[in-house]
């Protein structure tokens, strides 16, 4: 019996919640899971420009398991790109360093209930309108 995956340290999740190609009709996209692990390595490795090494350590994972949380992630995009489907962002073992929320009316990321502050693209304000990032297996 493989033991239970351990929750990789996620900094925050995405400004967005995935892509979509555009010149094909909505009704005949397919759709891939990125999981939040998959786009954090993408994050760091890619975009950040971290080495392996600093980026399993910011994950708290071990560097094989970054390299198969990496390659999963870039098997995913490619299949997305070349096949021209929908990447939703979401799930996994992942733990984040607070608590997030994501704005019904304009999709606006808010890092912890204390700093939800009225913004200008919402007509009404409220902590009704707050919608939980939860994480949870996919």
């Amino acid at each position: 019996m493989p033991r239970p995956k351990q929750n990789r340290k996620i900094s925050n999740p995405p400004l967005m919640q995935g892509f979509k190609p555009f010149g094909i009709p909505r009704n005949k996209l397919g759709s891939v899971s990125l999981l939040y692990d998959e786009y954090e390595a993408i994050r760091l490795l890619d975009y950040e420009g971290l080495n392996q090494d600093q980026t399993a350590a910011r994950m708290n994972v071990s560097r094989p398991t970054l390299t198969r949380i990496y390659e999963q992630a870039r098997r995913t995009i490619a299949l997305a790109l070349v096949e021209g489907k929908v990447i939703h962002i979401e799930g996994g073992n992942v733990q984040f360093d607070k608590e997030w929320f994501r704005c019904r009316r304009c999709y606006k990321l808010i890092g912890g209930i204390e700093n939800h502050v009225h913004c200008t693209d919402c007509n009404s304000f409220g902590n009704d309108e707050l919608i939980p990032i939860h994480v949870g297996k996919k």
